[in-house]
């Protein structure tokens, strides 16, 4: 009798270890995918010296501090505002608006700030931000 010999040469591959890291990878990109994106928002813009008016013309409404509206530079009340853009939408449907608020504003107050414009009919609207 010839008793079963296990040193022959190995036919297969062992693919466990490999199935292993795989999936160790993927738990690690899963864990940091959310603060890469989080990173992605914070965006360096160049700044220069010559630049051309922008393509779109929008109207700009700023909220200060002190709860006042401005648009385009003229002081309004939330009524005025909402009637002026109900006008501009009926004449320009495709009216762009940019928005300003004070960062000491409460996030509530500026919502209904959006509320307001979206409620005139504008669905174009930027929000400016300043980097430091």
């Amino acid at each position: 009798m010839q008793a079963d010999n296990d040193e022959g040469p190995i036919t297969a591959i062992n693919v466990t270890p490999l199935v292993d890291i795989i999936l160790v990878v993927l738990i690690i990109f899963m864990a940091t995918a959310p603060l890469i994106q989080r990173r992605v928002l914070k965006v360096d813009v160049p700044k220069a010296a010559h630049h051309e008016r922008a393509a779109t013309e929008a109207l700009q409404i700023v909220f200060n501090a002190k709860r006042e509206l401005q648009l385009s530079g003229k002081p309004v009340s939330p009524q005025q505002l909402s009637a002026y853009l109900s006008r501009a939408v009926a004449s320009e449907p495709e009216l762009h608006v940019t928005m300003s608020a004070d960062r000491g504003l409460a996030y509530g107050e500026i919502v209904g700030l959006l509320d307001l414009v979206r409620g005139a009919g504008v669905r174009k609207i930027g929000l400016e931000v300043v980097r430091k």
